[in-house]
């Protein structure tokens, strides 16, 4: 196998895998919108929406070139 063809496999089964914890945490936290569990305000959840799109926005922009910085704790 081709240099090439194992860092393909490699990135194709890490992205896999990578992809579907984060689409699992991502359905984790809109479980938190079960208001008969958790006590929420508006600007809380617009805070955790933005820091998700803000997210999104650097994973498109480090494939794009590498000059993304690492992203700091969220915090509410």
């Amino acid at each position: 196998m081709a240099d090439t063809d194992k860092k393909r496999g490699k990135f194709r089964e890490l992205a896999e895998n990578r992809t579907d914890k984060a689409l699992e945490a991502i359905e984790r936290i809109g479980n938190l919108s079960n208001t008969q569990l958790y006590a929420w305000d508006e600007a809380e959840v617009k805070r955790i929406l933005k820091a998700l799109r803000d997210e999104v926005g650097k994973v498109e922009a480090r494939f794009q070139g590498p000059n993304a910085r690492r992203r700091a704790r969220f915090k509410l």
